[in-house]
């Protein structure tokens, strides 16, 4: 029942929100575009740009927030999950919102339901596009929570819409096939508007969609592509009048290559006018919490990265490879992630292993995940993340660099920690 005003203050209102519905997830756009109605969520004064994928969405929303805000832009930018506090998922101008703004924002939109059943990701999401309805940024980034077509992200008609990578993740959800996959992707495309592709390898869905419902495609490889030598790379992409357009000797970033090639792709067709001064310094030094995050401790390096799947361990391994020195590897994942081919990616490239238990729902045992290396790794089991880092800690002359990955879990517990407090 929501007759009743609730003053909660922001503690008080994420547990009754985990409680009020049945189930976790459910998939679809009815029930969240009502009560959006019913709010009068208005985000035409902004220009509006999604993105969805299996990876690659936060770097990608990362860059573009760098851009807009070094060139003057107020930018809204909506994410998740969150790694300490709920308010990361709602940023203006690379701020947390206030609780304040979060708790009002629920208020409304519990008095605005009725009846009406709301998920906590769609109570999370209603509240960002009632605080950008509010706030009025000139620029608002969204980031699909899981899948496209039917996520409540959706229920927004986006200025830009991009699908940065399509691999097989999410499978009760999506479907385990790469083509079903890309087509519950690219369902936040729209008729008549810009659609972005950065997956260097579509599966067929995506143009097939584009082209079915009209929106011109600005396919990676195809419309816009990058290549690197050395600490340099160019990018080579299209304007929204369909000129060619160049950069070169672009600054190597610290986030992955082929989601900047994305995002610069995607400035061409924003209406807000940048300088390539602006582009060069975004693309630099774009950061985001728990992707390739740099944390120095008692001489100890650090480094931060969610990685749960097999496209987002290749990464990972890729930025190993150019480590000097041993690599610790601290690991702990999900039961229902692909922990065997994640564990296969990564075991060739480290020098030592440390498995972790997660004690979340779904969270895999230390004991679980060992069965799965081979005997040639003599991995040691931790029953937290925390008595992990204590132990490395302890014998620090032994560990030069350390990599957290595995889970959004992981890194948060890794986050608290080593201290680092965003």
């Amino acid at each position: 029942m929501s007759s009743m005003v609730k003053k909660f203050n922001l503690s008080e209102w994420l547990s009754w929100m985990e409680q009020c519905h049945p189930s976790e997830i459910e998939l679809g756009l009815a029930r969240v575009s009502e009560v959006a109605e019913k709010l009068a969520i208005d985000l035409s004064q902004s220009t509006v740009v999604t993105v969805g994928g299996t990876n690659g969405k936060g770097s990608t929303v990362s860059y573009l927030n760098r851009i807009y805000q070094h060139a003057g832009y107020s930018v809204g930018c909506y994410t998740s999950p969150h790694f300490l506090y709920y308010n990361e998922r709602v940023r203006l101008d690379s701020r947390n919102v206030t609780d304040a703004l979060l708790c009002d924002a629920f208020e409304r939109i519990d008095q605005a339901r009725g009846e009406i059943p709301l998920t906590y990701f769609e109570f999370g999401t209603l509240a960002a596009l009632l605080i950008f309805s509010d706030q009025k940024p000139d620029l608002v980034l969204l980031e699909v929570g899981l899948g496209g077509r039917l996520d409540a992200v959706n229920i927004i008609d986006a200025d830009i819409s991009v699908v940065t990578t399509v691999a097989i993740d999410h499978i009760d959800w999506l479907g385990d096939d790469r083509d079903q996959i890309g087509f519950e992707k690219a369902g936040i495309y729209r008729p008549d508007r810009p659609a972005v592709c950065g997956d260097l390898s579509p599966p067929p869905s995506i143009a097939r969609y584009a082209a079915e419902i009209g929106a011109k495609l600005y396919q990676a490889g195809t419309e816009f592509s990058y290549s690197a030598e050395g600490e340099l790379w160019c990018w080579k992409g299209e304007t929204v009048n369909g000129n060619d357009r160049q950069l070169n000797q672009l600054s190597k970033p610290s986030l992955p290559l082929q989601n900047a090639a994305t995002a610069l792709q995607v400035s061409e067709l924003i209406p807000l006018e940048v300088t390539e001064s602006d582009l060069r310094y975004g693309i630099q030094f774009a950061e985001l919490t728990g992707r390739m995050q740099h944390i120095e401790k008692t001489g100890v390096h650090y480094w931060l990265d969610v990685a749960h799947n097999p496209e987002a361990a290749e990464l990972l391994k890729e930025q190993i490879l150019g480590m000097p020195g041993n690599v610790t590897l601290i690991l702990g994942m999900l039961a229902d992630k692909d922990c065997q081919q994640v564990i296969e990616i990564l075991e060739p490239v480290v020098t030592s292993v440390c498995l972790v238990s997660l004690d979340v729902p779904r969270g895999q045992k230390a004991e679980e995940l060992s069965k799965l290396f081979s005997d040639k790794t003599e991995a040691r089991l931790f029953s937290s993340v925390t008595e992990a880092i204590g132990q490395i800690q302890l014998d620090t002359d032994s560990h030069e660099n350390v990599i957290i990955a595995g889970s959004f879990f992981t890194v948060s517990h890794a986050l608290t920690e080593l201290g680092r407090d965003q």
